[in-house]
C-alpha cells in the first residue's frame, strides 16, 4: 500500500491515493473523501477506495489518526476475522478516537478537502464524502463545514451520529447542502433508533434529500470484509447506493 504525506495542522498526514484504472484521455474526474474506520488506514480501506475509484474518481483516504502514530505503528497486529482479537484491538484503538476532538478533525479536514482538490487529475467541481464507523461523523462534519464544495455525503455503520453535546455531528446538517445516504448498522448501541430518528428529523429541519436506513441484520463495522463484522450483503448494498449517490451529485 502506497501512501503520500499531506499537510495537516502541525505536521503531515500519510495518506492512501486512489485513482480509475489507466485509460486514454480520461480528463478531470471528480474527488471522493473517504474517511476510514476506528480499525486505521490497511489494505481493506485501499481495496475499498480502489473499488469507488474505478467508478471514475480520484480518492483520498487519510490516516485521521495521524497525531498518535504512523500508519505501520498503529496497524492491527492480530487477526480481526476473530472476534476476541477484534475486541482487544479495539480497547488500544477507541482512546485515538476520543483524542480527535471536534477542533482537530475540522482543522484537519479542511486540509484534506484542500489535498484532494489539488491532486492531479481532480476537476473543480464538487466533491463527495464518504466514512464508515467513526469515519462517518467526518464525513458529516465535512459536508457541514464545506457546503459549497461537498455535494455527496455517504456514512456506513456510523456510531455516535448524535449526541447530547453542543458539538453533535448531527448539528452540523442545519449548514449542509449535500445529499446523503446513510446506511446505519442494526441493533448498534452506538446508533440506536432513537439517534436515527433524530437523526433523520436533523435531515428534514435541514431541508436535504437523504436515504437514512437501518440495513436489517447488519452488525456494526459491516462493510470492513477483513474484520468478523463483515456482512456481504450488507456490504454490497453499500457500494450500489454510494455508486448511485456519487453519479447523482458529481
Amino acid at each position: 500500500m502506497d501512501l503520500i504525506d499531506i499537510p495537516v495542522p502541525g505536521g503531515t498526514a500519510e495518506a492512501y491515493v486512489a485513482r480509475p484504472p489507466a485509460t486514454p484521455d480520461i480528463g478531470a474526474l471528480p474527488g471522493v473523501l473517504f474517511f476510514m474506520d476506528a480499525i486505521g488506514l490497511r489494505p481493506q480501506i485501499a481495496a475499498m477506495c480502489d473499488r469507488i475509484a474505478s467508478w471514475g474518481y480520484v480518492v483520498l483516504a487519510p490516516h485521521v489518526f495521524h497525531r498518535e502514530g504512523t500508519v505501520a505503528e498503529l496497524a492491527p497486529t492480530g487477526d480481526l476475522t476473530d472476534p476476541a482479537e477484534r475486541d482487544a484491538f479495539f480497547k488500544v484503538a477507541l482512546p485515538r478516537i476520543g483524542a480527535l476532538t471536534s477542533d482537530l478533525a475540522l482543522a484537519d479536514i479542511a486540509a484534506y478537502v484542500d489535498t484532494l482538490r489539488g491532486l492531479d487529475g481532480v476537476g473543480a467541481g464538487p466533491i463527495g464524502v464518504t466514512g464508515y464507523c467513526m469515519g462517518a461523523r467526518l464525513a458529516i462534519r465535512a459536508a457541514g463545514a464545506h457546503p459549497d464544495v461537498v455535494a455527496a455525503c455517504g456514512g456506513f455503520h456510523g456510531g455516535g451520529l448524535v449526541t447530547d453535546e453542543a458539538d453533535s455531528p448531527h448539528l452540523a446538517l442545519a449548514h449542509a447542502r449535500a445529499e446523503l445516504v446513510l446506511g446505519h448498522a442494526d441493533n448498534d448501541g452506538s446508533m440506536p433508533p432513537e439517534a436515527v430518528a433524530a437523526l433523520g428529523e436533523a435531515i428534514a429541519a435541514a431541508g436535504l434529500h437523504a436515504s437514512n436506513e437501518v440495513y436489517p441484520g447488519a452488525a456494526h463495522g459491516y462493510t470492513m470484509a477483513d474484520t468478523a463484522m463483515w456482512d456481504e450483503a450488507a456490504a454490497e448494498r453499500h457500494y450500489v447506493e454510494l455508486d448511485g449517490l456519487l453519479a447523482r451529485t458529481l
